[in-house]
């Protein structure tokens, strides 16, 4: 089983913890996590987009001149597709783009991604995320105290008010549950870090 140390939000190490190895000592399966991704982002589209066709758009209902003896194009209706105002040929409509994923697979890509960020040395454990007060001073001092950057997702097995509070001022900081826990944002943010009851909540939700 792998063991990482704990640190508390001083920076001090104040124990270790072994991680469960189906969790963090899974093989990366590059075509799984990109399928992992993919589904993730299908499913995050809204599909409301849409255009209007000739048959839609108002007007055009007379002829705009007859047919023969003009010298120009025949033409039927100012809404045709060719026409300034007229309808639009193969746009889009609204339809639906969400995607299956099998919960078996989802829940083996995230071992994937969760043992790919232990390899690469970007998981931190603390002992607790409770920052006690919601400031975004407080929050940097730790950012910078254990060196994470500004690109960093908190994982928690409860929501934690001040964490949330605190965290929202930065743009690449999020903070989710551990029932929440997704390929697409493990892959995403740069450094993961986890208090002890998120580690043993991420084990129980994807170590079975």
């Amino acid at each position: 089983m792998p063991t990482v140390n704990v640190y508390n939000l001083a920076g001090e190490v104040v124990g270790e913890m072994e991680l469960s190895d189906r969790v963090f000592g899974a093989e990366p399966n590059i075509p799984l996590l990109h399928q992992a991704v993919m589904v993730y982002r299908a499913n995050q589209r809204q599909g409301t987009a849409d255009t209007k066709t000739r048959g839609e758009v108002r007007g055009g209902g007379r002829k705009p001149w007859r047919q023969k003896g003009t010298g120009r194009a025949r033409a039927g209706s100012i809404r045709a597709p060719q026409w300034r105002h007229g309808g639009v040929v193969f746009g889009p409509h609204p339809r639906d783009y969400s995607m299956r994923f099998p919960q078996k697979m989802r829940q083996a890509a995230i071992r994937q991604a969760l043992s790919a960020k232990l390899k690469d040395q970007e998981l931190l454990v603390v002992d607790t995320l409770d920052v006690g007060e919601p400031k975004t001073r407080v929050l940097k001092e730790i950012l910078d105290r254990f060196n994470l950057g500004y690109n960093v997702l908190f994982v928690t097995a409860t929501p934690i008010d001040t964490l949330k509070r605190s965290a929202r001022n930065f743009q690449d900081v999020r903070t989710i549950t551990a029932q929440s826990l997704d390929v697409y944002n493990l892959l995403k943010y740069h450094r993961l870090v986890l208090d002890r009851d998120a580690v043993r909540a991420v084990e129980g939700v994807f170590g079975s």
